[in-house]
């Protein structure tokens, strides 16, 4: 089974459309068209991050063009007025950047994008060197696990610790990444915390129980156990 992955570095883009502080604005447009992102690094030196430009730090370009804000407006959007004047992806940029480590979490990265509002996030490691990039659509791909490999999972890292047999006779079916333990289980005062586990496994939706308080030692009748003390599906 493919190993579960934890972390950015797991799912990030390693090459990445970035640019330099002095950067004009139609090579930043050109950059983003031809990579099809919205939102570029923009690097110093030989790779530190300093900020991050994006389609929302353009577009002041574009909406004040032609026009003349009144006095409530300028004081409202200065800083958009301000890009609005921009030339250089120096001028244009938000920063300091909004960053990740490769090795942050993936819940993490998520928050962050989130909080922040953002579509990606530049990968840095320890001194601010760019080392990839992750997107939104990086952190979805754990829902793309099989059911049978999250099954797996939850058997091997939830089951087998929470309800080993023959004390308790417990199987795991998964839908569509929805994960249903249903059976016997010896001490059913753990379904909180196994339900906490179950959706720390990468690529689980939602779970589900079944499961009803057995007073001592059962086999299991709805599947035979497996070599090393699990529960093999049915």
């Amino acid at each position: 089974m493919p190993s579960t992955p934890h972390t950015v570095s797991d799912v990030m883009s390693h090459t990445v459309a970035a640019v330099g502080r002095r950067a004009a604005f139609k090579e930043i447009v050109q950059l983003m068209q031809d990579w099809k992102v919205s939102a570029l690094p923009v690097l110093e030196g030989e790779g530190r991050v300093v900020g991050v430009v994006s389609e929302a730090d353009l577009l002041p370009k574009e909406e004040f063009r032609d026009s003349d804000p009144d006095r409530a407006t300028q004081l409202r959007r200065l800083e958009d007025l301000a890009k609005a004047g921009g030339l250089t992806a120096e001028d244009l940029m938000t920063s300091p950047a909004l960053t990740v480590h490769a090795n942050a979490a993936l819940a993490q990265a998520a928050r962050t994008m989130a909080h922040a509002r953002v579509k990606r996030l530049p990968v840095v490691d320890d001194v601010g060197m760019l080392q990839g990039i992750v997107s939104r659509a990086d952190l979805l791909k754990v829902f793309l696990r099989t059911d049978e490999e999250i099954a797996e999972e939850v058997r091997r890292e939830v089951v087998a610790h929470l309800f080993p047999a023959p004390a308790s006779s417990v199987r795991v079916d998964v839908r569509n990444g929805v994960v249903k333990l249903v059976g016997h289980a010896r001490d059913t005062s753990l379904v909180p915390v196994a339900a906490r586990l179950v959706r720390a496994v990468e690529g689980v939706v939602d779970v589900e129980f079944g499961l009803t308080r057995s007073e001592g030692p059962t086999e299991s009748t709805a599947a035979p156990a497996n070599g090393d003390g699990n529960l093999s599906p049915v």
